[in-house]
């Protein structure tokens, strides 16, 4: 088993449920309140860490009541706590979630606080973990200049870079070029490639976009239909489990983790994915996102069962 790192987001999701999203000026008496442990960092984390991987959580909080959701949350699983950086400025990250109970329709407004705060002093700080680890995970919810440290250093101590592109914002072609894999989800790839990836053709014209920057592996999720992969010359979508699902919220996130456990135990891209699959289609039979990932002995029974 190889260590890995995680090196993103932590924000504490504030998700309220109400007859009908508010227009403006308007207020909506709502039906339900939910705060809990989120950010695409701290999730796949957690994701990967109940899976099994030997995994550090790289994220910044403030100096508040809202940090302790997270560092509750690593006491409760085990997870170690070592490399969590802290700001005396500014507030630990949230998320306010709208969701309309009879659409199922949300509106998101994500304030990343401190973990948007990263500095080159603290990334120099985490230089023994990523020396130590065979992959790191990145998204696109922190700092990009930490993230763009992040990578040049995992790159000189020989550490694979995998980058979630969520949420997407646009990033340079030299940044990319250092990256050995990319996990978009089917929109993020289009707005990255320009392609609409609808079938396997258009995934190979997508995924040469990416292979022309320099990435290895090219992994994009395409919700129910599975997920389209290319590498070293081959390509072929992966089918998704069919099951009921009751909350999606999170799934792409399920998915990552999966991935970096499985990759983290020797298993090859085409046996990850799937591994991966298993994971997020557990989660999402469940409600919410850190307490939907599931434990290890969940996602052998479920591949057992549907092998």
């Amino acid at each position: 088993m190889n260590k890995v790192a995680v090196f993103g987001s932590f924000v504490v999701d504030l998700m309220a449920r109400s007859p009908h999203l508010p227009v403006p000026g308007e207020t909506v008496k709502g039906s339900m309140f939910k705060m809990g442990p989120g950010g695409k960092g701290f999730n796949q984390c957690v994701a990967a860490h109940k899976a099994g991987a030997d995994v550090v959580m790289i994220t910044k909080l403030g100096r508040d009541n809202f940090a302790n959701v997270a560092l509750d949350t690593m006491d409760e699983l085990n997870m170690p706590k070592d490399h969590i950086l802290f700001s005396d400025m500014t507030e630990t990250g949230i998320a306010l979630i709208l969701v309309d109970e009879n659409t199922s329709q949300n509106e998101i407004i994500i304030v990343p606080g401190a973990c948007n705060t990263i500095t080159e002093e603290e990334v120099k700080g985490i230089e023994s973990v990523i020396k130590e680890s065979e992959y790191v995970l990145l998204q696109l919810e922190v700092n990009q200049n930490a993230n763009e440290m992040v990578v040049d250093m995992a790159n000189q101590h020989g550490c694979k870079v995998i980058v979630n592109t969520a949420p997407y914002v646009p990033i340079s072609d030299s940044f990319l070029s250092k990256v050995y894999m990319v996990t978009p989800n089917e929109v993020e790839a289009e707005s990255m490639t320009g392609i609409a990836v609808k079938d396997l053709e258009s995934g190979k014209q997508a995924a040469k976009f990416f292979h022309d920057k320099g990435i290895e592996i090219v992994v994009i999720t395409l919700g129910s239909r599975g997920v389209f992969v290319s590498y070293d010359g081959k390509a072929e979508i992966i089918p998704a489990f069919k099951v009921n699902a009751v909350d999606t919220t999170g799934a792409g996130d399920a998915f990552n983790g999966g991935l970096l456990a499985a990759l983290a135990e020797g298993k090859d891209i085409w046996e990850a994915v799937r591994f991966a699959n298993a994971l997020a289609a557990i989660s999402v039979q469940r409600l919410g996102t850190t307490p939907s990932m599931p434990e290890r002995w969940e996602i052998d029974a479920f591949l057992e069962a549907h092998n």
